[in-house]
């Protein structure tokens, strides 16, 4: 497991780089070359102290040894002139094994700044390993600052998500393994860690404690397991079966390294374009494991012809290559974004057909955060076996919602991971399937629905929630089909040269955008958010409005509907729970209506139900109105001093310059870390923190004692809040610290009553905020500390009045709720459990 001092010297390394390698792959490139090379030496000193000869710096490369390299007296200008010599030179060293000479194949330095190289060599040689286990746990953690080449629809799949798949796929040591589009080899690693653990006499059969915990598995070195249950013969032929390619040279380089360091002697990766040469099409595979890149290039990818589904598109390519590629007992697990799963395109249509007739055995949904901090795209697994589909009339849906972690930017461990009880049911169901022992598949995540049935409307749509309708609400009045209530209408969305203007603003999915006169529907109206805010329910009181991007609803009958009781009854069904789509997430008016069923009380009943809601719905706007009206009235005695703000209080502006968007590095610590939402939700209060900085995060903050005033400067210019305990925020937040005769409360009162005046002064620009110089101009009375006080007391008499207000439209709004909700049976149910 990696050493805290490693993954310091790790992270000293990407910091010494920055200022010249600011791209993380490329520092991870960097480091990894480095390393090799001083690991290289590292063996050769090895060898000779056991008796034997230098293997890799001989003859004329005896000179690039790096003992010579780093030696005391060289000058920084003669390490860079050698090491950037070696580096072209070392892939020609016939003393090297062929897997090292592609790693050093296209390596060079790019930059020529002596210090800086003199500075990382120095960091690099600090690592003493005679063996590679620590170093590849080392590597482990370099490779974990790539995350994302999003640009390329590249994201590094969790380890604790590889490790489940491939135990959900079980390898077999006799089984030929491949990942078509293999990163940095995580799949293949986790393949062979996987078949070792089953051949490994100390572990086989056992579960482990933390079996359920995804923060412990994910830990886990194929090395741990000895695999002696393996003979020479089963060894060799794993060797030659664990197989990757991949497109990028420089992905190539660092999964050879990554396999060599977790115990691949001659690992079997090569540079290779999937999609595009046909060199590879008749080699078959048992299991295929992989997170292709789910963007395709400007103009679509330019595939041969062998492809059963004809696309352009980089992920239906690869979900195609990979079901032509697997033999008849072939099994595969796949990473695929939700385009796959219900996109209406002819390919995408195609592709889901020939997988539901012929490979797909069961679709697994995964939570969006599950690649945070990197990307929030929603996601999901497809598990492809062939003696499955073939045996099976079902296909199995899981939707997960904890995978051990938690969904947040740090995506910290958490306890009640689904992934084992997933694992356990779907296994068990594949292998009843596949002896053709019965097909029932019970659980709360999971439900198999009939081949025939995603089949029967033509889209072979791959969405669980779709098929789902068993499930309906109950209700004691008459539940009928969606349509007989309502429907979904939308307008369209004209190119800017044909649009007019007119008096209405349009609704879109976002909500209203510009004045046209294209497309009018009568107010009132309800307006149903289609793509972006999807699902979204908003009511509009316009007369008119013309409709873009979205729905409106359209009564189906009159006469027996009122509108408001349908767009109260409509807040209470979960339709943002039916988004999908890659990009921008989108709501199918035809899955609404196949999952929901509506509650239609008599007309009269209906409108005594309205009646009711928006008789709380009136106290409520009365006590928001009451909350955003108030604001502190301090009366102004002409007799006080005016002062500056600065002979009130230090101003001093947050510090956080560096930015490393969640990296763990700075971020997960003791130290409370103020950002400028938490301010603006404090509404002058005290401030709650929602993160929290390391040791490290204070080389790149600044820790503020209390008693601090927080104010925003940026987006929100003028919020502010309370900080009475030590605290970090960053350069969009200024502090005021009080000087001796200011009330602290006091001044962040004074302060609020400033902010129209700071937004009226504040530099129009894209985002306007402002700066210290700017406060400085802010002049405030300040009485007598005992005034202060009795100011701040009144004040806080007031504001509890105001929270009470808050607590008021807590209060009505569970009402409102409650009344629309007794249309359903379960909750006349919590009423009478109650």
């Amino acid at each position: 497991m990696l050493d805290a001092e490693t993954k310091r010297r790790i992270d000293t390394c990407r910091d010494i780089l920055v200022g010249k390698v600011p791209d993380p792959k490329s520092q991870v490139e960097q480091i990894t070359v480095a390393l090799i090379y001083k690991f290289m030496d590292d063996m050769d000193l090895e060898a000779v102290k056991l008796g034997g000869n230098s293997t890799f710096f001989t003859g004329e490369y005896e000179k690039f040894r790096w003992s010579k390299l780093v030696a005391p007296g060289v000058t920084g200008q003669d390490m860079l002139n050698t090491y950037s010599d070696a580096l072209t030179k070392m892939v020609e060293n016939d003393g090297l094994p062929a897997l090292f000479r592609q790693i050093f194949r296209n390596a060079y330095l790019p930059y020529r700044d002596p210090e800086t190289l003199r500075s990382f060599l120095r960091e690099i040689n600090n690592f003493t390993y005679d063996h590679s286990e620590r170093l590849g746990d080392a590597f482990e953690y370099l490779l974990s600052v790539l995350g994302s080449q999003g640009d390329a629809g590249q994201f590094r799949t969790p380890r604790h998500i590889i490790d489940f798949m491939v135990e959900i796929i079980d390898p077999q040591k006799n089984e030929v393994i491949l990942d078509p589009a293999c990163g940095t080899a995580g799949f293949l690693i986790s393949a062979y860690k996987h078949i070792l653990k089953k051949n490994s006499s100390d572990v086989n059969g056992n579960e482990t404690e933390n079996a359920g915990d995804a923060a412990e598995q994910a830990i886990e070195n194929p090395k741990q397991f000895k695999g002696d249950l393996l003979n020479q013969v089963d060894r060799q032929r794993l060797a030659e079966s664990i197989k990757g390619y991949d497109i990028s040279p420089d992905m190539v380089r660092l999964s050879l390294v990554n396999l060599y360091l977790h115990g691949f002697a001659d690992p079997k990766v090569e540079e290779y374009d999937t999609l595009t040469s046909e060199d590879k099409w008749t080699e078959l595979a048992d299991v295929i494991l992989a997170n292709p890149p789910f963007m395709s290039p400007k103009g679509g990818i330019k595939p041969h012809t062998k492809f059963q589904v004809q696309s352009k598109r980089s992920e239906v390519l690869f979900v195609d290559y990979i079901a032509e590629h697997l033999t008849p007992t072939g099994r595969a697990a796949i990473v695929v974004p939700e385009g796959i799963i219900f996109q209406s395109q002819s390919a995408y249509v195609d592709l889901r057909k020939m997988l539901v007739k012929n490979h797909l055995a069961a679709v697994i949904s995964l939570p969006a955060g599950v690649f945070n901090p990197y990307s929030g795209v929603k996601t999901s697994i497809l598990i492809l076996d062939r003696a499955v589909a073939k045996a099976s009339k079902h296909v199995a849906f899981f939707k997960i919602e904890n995978d051990g972690f938690q969904l947040g930017a740090q995506r910290k461990a958490q306890k009640g991971s689904q992934l084992p009880k997933v694992v356990a049911e779907l296994t068990a169901w594949m292998q009843a399937a596949r002896s053709g022992a019965g097909e029932e598949l019970e659980g709360t995540l999971c439900n198999a629905v009939e081949r025939r049935k995603i089949a029967a409307n033509g889209d072979y749509n791959l969405s669980g929630e779709r098929y789902s309708d068993e499930q309906q609400r109950t209700s004691a009045f008459p539940l009928v089909k969606f349509e007989e209530v309502c429907t979904f209408e939308y307008g369209k969305s004209l190119p800017k040269a044909a649009r007019k203007d007119g008096p209405y603003h349009v609704m879109g999915s976002n909500g209203p955008s510009g004045h046209h006169n294209e497309y009018l529907v009568k107010g009132p109206g309800i307006v149903v958010g289609r793509k972006g805010s999807a699902g979204e329910v908003v009511w509009v009181d316009n007369d008119f409005f013309p409709i873009d991007t979205t729905y409106f609803v359209k009564l189906t009958d009159e006469a027996s509907t009122d509108l408001r009781y349908v767009y109260h009854l409509l807040r209470t069904l979960n339709l943002p729970e039916l988004r999908g789509g890659a990009g921008i997430p989108g709501l199918n008016r035809n899955d609404v209506y196949k999952k929901f069923k509506l509650p239609l009380p008599p007309l009269e009943v209906q409108q005594e139900i309205v009646a009711e809601i928006e008789g709380y719905q009136r106290v409520i706007d009365g006590a928001r109105a009451v909350i955003d009206n108030y604001r502190p009235q301090i009366p102004i005695d002409p007799e006080w001093d005016v002062l500056p703000l600065e002979e009130m209080c230090l101003i001093q502006r947050g510090k956080f310059s560096h930015r490393p968007r969640n990296d763990p590095k700075f971020y997960g610590g003791k130290y409370p870390f103020i950002q400028t939402g938490d301010v603006v939700r404090a509404g002058g209060g005290k401030v709650n923190f929602t993160q929290t900085l390391n040791e490290d995060g204070l080389g790149v903050s600044k820790l503020f004692q209390p008693p601090v005033v927080l104010i925003t400067i940026a987006a929100n210019i003028g919020d502010t809040a309370v900080l009475d305990y030590p605290a970090c925020f960053p350069d969009s937040v200024v502090g005021l610290t009080p000087l001796e005769g200011t009330n602290p409360k006091y001044l962040e009162i004074m302060m609020r009553t400033q902010k129209e005046h700071l937004n009226r002064i504040a530099p129009q620009a894209a985002q306007k905020n402002i700066n210290i110089e700017i406060l400085k101009t802010v002049k405030l009375p300040r009485p007598a500390t005992d005034i202060q006080q009795e100011l701040v007391a009144e004040i806080e008499a007031e504001q509890a009045i105001v929270d009470g207000n808050r607590d008021l439209i807590a209060r009505f709004e569970r009402k409102l709720d409650a009344a629309i909700a007794c249309v359903w049976d379960e909750a006349k149910a919590d009423e009478e459990t109650a």
